[in-house]
């Protein structure tokens, strides 16, 4: 029980993180405009200088950066329908290095449509691949979906045969799955400090987003927006925060 307490709480854009804290939603009286004020403990919510999702524009080349390393390993995995998303539990021992560092890949999730926007235009989706580090850093990847693409993703094509329909539904697919078919081959990144997209809007982590989006077919996108028509966090203030980039 306390393992899964745990992944929830680390899962960036997931469920509320315990029964005892007030529930939320993207929109209505339990929306994202009023989250700060539904818990004592999502005050940062509202109150915070480093919140995600942000306006990417007017990025820094910073030819420091290096690329980030993968170490991800293909295995069956978990999908599950939390209520505000559709989250994806992968097997321990997939990682990344970014900025020195390594982070354990936690899962991945998806919003509609993207909760970061490029010079204030949406993509159609983001997905969240969420990891952890040994001290409890957390760093995020987003990539965007967009149906502008030629080729259909084949990791999106067998997460979306399997999708539970219903909120608190769940399923383990013995299929392989490899997190890495999610990226772009065009490896160029954004990257930021900012926020957990949900409540408690944790703040401290390291975001990278991808310049280059993933395809994703217009099927997809119907069968995704029957099940969440929006689950997407208003653009916050970037407050003075430099956003870097690769090239």
């Amino acid at each position: 029980m306390r393992s899964r307490f745990i992944a929830l709480l680390l899962f960036a854009s997931t469920a509320a993180f315990a029964q005892s804290h007030a529930d939320w939603t993207y929109q209505g009286k339990t929306g994202a405009l009023v989250w700060g004020k539904l818990d004592p403990s999502y005050e940062v919510c509202a109150k915070g200088d480093l919140q995600s999702p942000i306006d990417i524009r007017n990025a820094r080349i910073n030819v420091e950066l290096k690329p980030i390393e993968f170490h991800y390993i293909t295995g069956g995995v978990t999908i599950e329908n939390d209520g505000h998303t559709i989250q994806v539990d992968v097997h321990k021992g997939s990682y990344i290095v970014a900025a020195g560092a390594r982070y354990d890949l936690v899962g991945f999730h998806f919003h509609h449509p993207s909760e970061h926007t490029v010079r204030g235009k949406y993509a159609d989706m983001e997905v969240h691949l969420v990891h952890r580090s040994a001290d409890g850093k957390l760093a995020v990847l987003g990539v965007l979906l967009s149906e502008e693409g030629q080729y259909p993703n084949a990791v999106l094509a067998t997460l979306w045969q399997n999708l539970p329909k219903q909120a608190g539904k769940s399923q383990t697919i013995d299929v392989m799955v490899n997190p890495g078919g999610l990226l772009p081959t065009d490896r160029a990144y954004w990257t930021y400090s900012g926020s957990l997209t949900t409540p408690p809007c944790t703040e401290g982590v390291s975001w990278f987003v991808y310049e280059n989006p993933v395809s994703i077919s217009r099927s997809q996108l119907n069968t995704f927006e029957a099940i969440y028509k929006m689950n997407t966090r208003p653009i916050q203030d970037l407050n003075k925060r430099k956003i870097e980039a690769t090239k």
